[in-house]
């Protein structure tokens, strides 16, 4: 893998490329800036195109499909949240140069939120679980499975196996014991709800300290509400997380096995991007110790 790459099969994506495959397919946005923006992202690279565009393109043949699920799914998901999601403005068709599908979309003002550097976490978490329940509301029965939608047993010996790697970069001892608390939660006996999955800080926009935009919508779908509580760890701050779990009414189940999941995305992330993506690294770090440290206090 070369330096400045996170996947072995990335393809090599850059500004003369992206301004190619604009003047080829939209000629009339061709004499527009081409930028190359800066993204914790990991399956896609985002260019601004003037100064109300992006352009989105996946890193790699594997996540072709994230960019065919957006096409379908935002256009219907948009009337039905209380924030911006991504408007596809234009698809772009696979070419010679690029091999597959990529979008052109309406550009999101907004920052992503960094744990720790929140401007206003209570405000922050009334509109997280506001976007939360709106997501679960949704009932559009025809939706797919959420990438991260089954039960916790599914990440299992990934999760271990991780945490083999991470032998002498984390409390290994304790960050087992916390995955099996996780474990022993009961499964979701519910009806699937739509879920977001992925609510990471860097598919999160905020504006004054609010949410303004959510982003990223490649792994939604059907599924178990827990995942979507990944959020509590990843970004939110301890001392409003009671107020995060009132307002999107998680059982003691549902927010141990949110728990359980925010914990093993960290895991598996850290080992994969530690030396590729400090934005992903570091936030994978922050959970880890946010989860243990919570697990001690209340180990059930």
């Amino acid at each position: 893998m070369s330096a400045g790459r996170m996947h072995a099969d990335e393809f090599d994506i850059d500004v003369p490329l992206v301004r190619r495959l604009v003047a080829a397919r939209f000629p009339r946005w061709a004499d527009l800036p081409v930028e190359r923006f800066p993204s914790d992202g990991t399956c896609n690279a985002m260019f601004r195109l003037g100064d109300g565009m992006a352009v989105r393109l996946p890193l790699a043949e594997r996540m072709v499909g994230d960019v065919e699920f957006e096409h379908r799914w935002l256009p219907r998901l948009a009337p039905l949240l209380p924030v911006d999601i991504p408007v596809v403005l234009e698809e772009g068709p696979p070419t010679e140069d690029f091999p597959w599908p990529w979008s052109v979309h309406r550009w999101l003002d907004g920052e992503s939120p960094v744990a720790g550097r929140l401007a206003d976490p209570a405000g922050l978490a009334t509109d997280l679980a506001a976007f939360i329940a709106a997501v679960r509301r949704i009932e559009l029965t025809d939706g797919p499975a959420a990438h991260r939608g089954g039960p916790l047993t599914t990440q299992d010996a990934e999760t271990r196996a991780a945490i083999k790697e991470l032998n002498g970069v984390i409390d290994t001892r304790a960050a087992t014991a916390a995955w099996e608390a996780a474990l022993e939660a009961p499964e979701w006996s519910g009806p699937a709800v739509w879920v977001h999955a992925d609510l990471m800080p860097g598919n999160l926009l905020v504006g004054r300290g609010r949410l303004s935009a959510v982003i990223d919508f490649a792994t939604a779908g059907v599924g178990d509400p827990a995942c979507d509580l990944i959020v509590a760890w990843n970004l939110l701050p301890a001392q409003v997380r009671d107020r995060f779990r009132a307002a999107v009414d998680a059982d003691d189940a549902t927010w141990a096995r949110g728990r359980g999941r925010a914990l093993s995305m960290a895991l598996i992330q850290l080992p994969y991007y530690q030396h590729t993506n400090p934005g992903i690294a570091a936030n994978a770090r922050h959970v880890i110790r946010e989860v243990l440290a919570d697990h001690e206090r209340c180990p059930g």
